[in-house]
Order: C-alpha cells, then structure tokens, then sequence
C-alpha cells in the first residue's frame, strides 16, 4: 500500500474517494487488511499530509475510523465526538480538511447501540454532555416512537440524525456547499453495525454503481 501524495490525492475523485471507504471495510469485515509498513508511513509523512476523506464518527471505542475502513497514516481525518454531531469548531475542521488540505469525501458514520444517542433518548442530563445531547432532538423529533425505547428505535434515530448532520453540513458552511456543488468533494452517510462491522451506506446515485477507475489501483 502506498502512502497518499499529492500528486495521488488530485487523482481521486469523490466517487473513487467513497470506492476507497467501502473496499476497505469490506476488507475490515473479511479480516484481509492490507498491510502497511506504519514506521515507513511516518517517514513518508513527516512533511505533510494528503488524505483522501473526512470521517466524522462517534467517540465508541469499537468504531475507530481508520481500523473499520482499514486505512493507514496520511489517509483520512477523523473527527470523533459523542453521537457524531455537529458544532462549529468540527464545521471548520471538515472546511480546512477539504478547502485546504485537500479531502475528496465528507462521511457522517452512525453505529448501532450508540450509548449517546441512547442517552438522549432517555434524556440524560449530565454536566455538559447535557447540552451535547440536545444536538440529537432533532433526529429524535423526526423518528416516531411508538413503545417503550428499544434499541431498535435507538439505531432509527441514529440513522436520522446522520441525515440530520449531513443536511446541517451544506446549510450551515458555505465554502463546503459550493464545493459539493461544483462536485468537488461529496458528502455521504452510513451506519456501522457492532455486531458485524459493517458498515451500511445510505445510497447516494451520483456514487453507486461506480465503474473501475485506473487511478484508484495506482494507490492501492
């Protein structure tokens, strides 16, 4: 596996960006992980860095970016807070990782059984995650509830508020909207399962289906 430069990095598209994350969990599921020489990484990286993608995922210690799409040192940025919401201060890291440091592929990762999204579902009150947990209402507000709170609700509203996210990315920054637009980065969404690994992406048409891509082998 080679270590991303610049020169490889102008050559994936956000399609090839997203081919990148699903091959590699697909290798993270059938435990066939690409191996990687991580000391020659740091060497390689030590005067810059050139990621592909933006992951913005929860702070559960079994959803760890780069091990569940099994990518190495300079690959991707990641974000980790509880239930994988938004704030100001993560808005300007997604800006920087893709209007300066050049990332393809903004992916908002939900899982299931999320303990947050189970907290605000029970409406925890606890020194200041109380008011991290409010980020979630909207999606609570959007997934109906009929019983008593189950898992299978919690993973609903942790889907819905990927979705929520995703939409508060466009409409809340405008340098990353005008690049979606001008199709410069793409901003996609999925759930990882704790049971299985997987992980599930919401369909996006502009990404599915997607051909083969010589520049993609180049970096593999």
């Amino acid at each position: 596996m080679r270590t991303l430069n610049k020169e490889m990095q102008d050559l994936i598209t956000p399609k090839m960006a997203y081919d990148l994350l699903r091959k590699g969990n697909m290798r993270f599921v059938s435990n066939l992980k690409i191996n990687r020489n991580l000391l020659q990484q740091v060497n390689e990286t030590r005067d810059g860095q050139h990621p592909f993608a933006v992951i913005l995922s929860c702070i559960d210690s079994r959803t760890g970016a780069e091990l569940v799409f099994d990518q190495g040192l300079g690959d991707i940025f990641s974000i980790r807070v509880a239930g994988n919401i938004l704030n100001t201060d993560i808005l300007g890291s997604m800006e920087f990782a893709c209007k300066v440091a050049g990332a393809k592929i903004i992916l908002v990762l939900g899982h299931t059984k999320c303990g947050a999204i189970k907290g605000a579902c029970d409406h925890v009150e606890l020194g200041n995650l109380t008011h991290l947990l409010q980020k979630v209402k909207p999606a609570i507000a959007k997934t109906p509830l009929h019983g008593p709170v189950s898992y299978t609700y919690i993973d609903k509203v942790a889907a819905n508020n990927v979705h929520h996210v995703m939409d508060q990315i466009v409409e809340l920054s405008s340098i990353l909207k005008d690049m979606v637009d001008d199709g410069q980065i793409a901003i996609v969404g999925g759930m990882y399962d704790v049971e299985t690994g997987k992980v599930k992406f919401f369909e996006h048409p502009d990404l599915m289906h997607l051909p083969h891509e010589e520049a993609l082998e180049t970096y593999q």
